[in-house]
């Protein structure tokens, strides 16, 4: 076993953190992957949860767990992202499964029995002062998984998309959008994304169908008036150019912001949406603090994208939409501001990108 495959099992072995204080004022996770982190807690003998238990849902586990390449992403360094990927998500068995009742769905577990629900991380999240959350999709299956949740969960909002990583292993990336297009007029998607551009996991050959794709989820949230979720790592001045070209939807954000206080204060100036993950909390992120205290309150959100990036003092271990109130009160000491401010500032922010739940 690998370096890295040794410290994804150590991380799948290591209890959840225990809830932190909650937090004075409700807030939103605007970044949240639940079924992800429903198959997260699978031991490795149950590591093809998403196979097994709903129907060729590869990318549960697959792509984030038992790749060396998603292996490490609790330990990398702020901006340096595991993505999620697995070449087997636009299967037919795999989007037959994306169409099956969500109240069939809302456990995903491990062939051990092991899971966490979602009722339950929905739950937890409130606990604590995060009563709302957005379910992120990024591939056909597990944008159709969360349009249904939207739809059963009243705390939960959903967006659509193929993410960047995924466009160029489609056989028929047009057909995928396509797809993605019919699902953003429900009601409860409020967002295309995640979308945009990644030059570290695609390499050259596939940028020109990242490209295309990123275009095409542009053009479907300026003919929806909904808001573009951006995924950005390692392209920042190549997100501008095509936002530039093609022309920018009315609401942007800026997923898991991973820029410095430059980058950050271009995207302000363009109106866009910086939402911060756990990293802004990493002792080796000063650039995103710096970001951070940058960024007015009418454009900062905050987000887990768990199960990835847990916030400090628990890096490494595995991440929930529970865990905000560390990186919002990380967020607070950076920008010198009461929690309170900050929790009404992201409140008001999440009502505006993704209107009322």
């Amino acid at each position: 076993m690998s370096d890295r495959s040794r410290r994804a099992a150590d991380r799948r072995e290591r209890p959840a953190p225990e809830a932190p204080s909650a937090l004075p004022l409700p807030v939103l996770d605007s970044h949240v992957h639940l079924d992800i982190v429903a198959g997260s807690r699978s031991t490795e003998a149950g590591a093809d949860a998403g196979r097994t238990a709903v129907g060729d849902r590869s990318e549960i586990v697959a792509g984030s767990r038992s790749t060396e390449a998603g292996a490490d992403a609790g330990r990398t360094a702020a901006g340096d992202r595991s993505e999620i990927v697995a070449g087997s998500r636009s299967t037919e068995a795999g989007a037959d499964a994306g169409r099956t009742a969500v109240g069939d769905r809302s456990e995903i577990v491990g062939s051990d029995g092991s899971g966490w629900s979602v009722e339950d991380q929905v739950a937890a999240a409130r606990a604590v002062g995060v009563d709302r959350l957005v379910q992120v999709g990024v591939d056909v299956t597990s944008s159709q998984w969360s349009a249904a949740l939207a739809e059963r969960v009243p705390a939960v909002l959903a967006t659509v998309a193929l993410h960047p990583n995924e466009a160029p292993r489609l056989a028929d990336l047009d057909a995928a959008l396509a797809v993605i297009d019919s699902l953003a007029g429900q009601p409860r998607v409020r967002g295309i994304g995640e979308t945009g551009l990644d030059f570290f996991r695609t390499g050259e050959d596939g940028l020109k169908a990242q490209e295309h794709s990123f275009r095409g989820h542009i053009e479907i949230a300026k003919r929806t008036g909904k808001a573009l979720v951006i995924h950005d790592r390692d392209a920042h001045a190549d997100v501008l150019r095509v936002l530039d070209d093609a022309g920018a939807p009315d609401t942007v954000v800026l997923h898991c912001f991973s820029g410095d206080v430059f980058f950050a204060a271009e995207c302000v100036r363009r109106g866009y949406v910086l939402s911060f993950a756990g990293t802004v909390t990493f002792k080796n992120a000063p650039h995103l603090r710096e970001a951070a205290a940058l960024t007015p309150p009418s454009q900062l959100l905050v987000e887990t994208d768990a199960p990835y990036l847990t916030p400090m003092p628990h890096r490494g271990a595995p991440n929930a939409s529970y865990l905000i109130p560390l990186t919002v009160r990380g967020l607070a000491e950076a920008k010198g501001l009461p929690v309170e401010e900050v929790c009404q500032g992201i409140s008001a922010t999440g009502e505006r990108v993704f209107g009322p739940w």
